[in-house]
C-alpha cells in the first residue's frame, strides 16, 4: 500500500514538473514572439497613420506631419488625442487629429480628421472599428464621407438627420452614423481649446 502511494506521489510530482517545464517555456515562446513581432506591427501602423494623414491632409507641406505630432487634451480634460501640424515656412496650414468614440455600436470607432485651419472638414479616414459589416462599416466610404467636407462642427446642422441636422446617417446605421460626428466633434473641440477658438488663420 505504501509503494503504490509512493508511486502516486511519484507520478504527481513528474506530472506537476513537467506542466511548470510546458508553461515556463511556453511563456517564453510567448515572449519572444511578441518581442520579434512588436516592431513590425508597430511599423505597419505607423505606415497605415501616414497614409491616412496624407487622405485627410495632403502632403503639400515643407514639414513632416507625423513627426512633428503631438498629443492635445480634449475639452473635457479627460483624455488625449493625437496632433499632426502641417506647416509651411513654420505656419500651419492644416492639421489633423487622430480621435474616437466610444459611442459606435461595436464599440471604439478611431478616426482621424483632416480640417483647414479654420476648422473646416476637409475628409476623414476611419482607422479601427468594430462594425457591422455592410452597415455601420459604410462609415468608411465616401458616399458618407463627402457630405463632411467644408463643413465646420461649430455649425447647428452638424448632426445627422434624424437628430434634425443636414447629415444623411447610413441606412440602418445611425449609431455608427452619429459616432462619427461624436469623434469629430471630440477632435474640433480639442483643437478649439487649443487655439482659443480656432481663428488664427485663413481657410485654404
Amino acid at each position: 500500500m505504501a509503494k503504490k502511494i509512493k508511486q502516486k506521489t511519484e507520478s504527481l510530482f513528474r506530472l506537476t514538473g513537467s506542466l511548470v517545464i510546458v508553461s515556463c517555456l511556453s511563456a517564453l515562446l510567448l515572449s519572444y514572439v511578441y518581442t520579434i513581432t512588436k516592431a513590425p506591427i508597430e511599423q505597419s501602423k505607423n505606415q497605415a497613420e501616414l497614409k491616412a494623414i496624407e487622405s485627410v491632409i495632403g502632403n503639400d507641406f515643407d514639414n513632416n506631419p507625423y513627426e512633428d505630432r503631438r498629443e492635445i487634451t480634449t475639452a473635457d480634460g479627460q483624455a488625449k488625442l493625437t496632433f499632426f501640424p502641417g506647416k509651411k515656412q513654420g505656419k500651419i496650414k492644416r492639421f489633423a487629429i487622430k480621435t474616437y468614440s466610444d459611442e459606435a455600436f461595436g464599440g471604439r470607432l478611431e478616426i482621424i480628421v483632416g480640417f483647414t485651419i479654420n476648422g473646416r472638414i476637409i475628409n476623414y479616414e476611419v482607422l479601427s472599428s468594430k462594425e457591422t459589416p455592410g452597415l455601420g462599416t459604410k462609415v468608411a466610404e465616401s458616399e458618407f464621407k463627402d457630405q463632411f467636407q467644408g463643413l465646420s462642427p461649430k455649425s447647428e446642422s452638424f448632426k445627422t438627420n434624424k437628430d434634425g441636422g443636414e447629415i444623411d446617417a447610413v441606412t440602418a446605421a445611425t449609431i455608427s452614423s452619429r459616432a462619427v460626428i461624436d469623434a469629430i466633434n471630440r477632435a474640433y473641440n480639442a483643437y478649439d481649446k487649443l487655439s482659443t477658438g480656432g481663428k488664427n488663420g485663413k481657410d485654404d
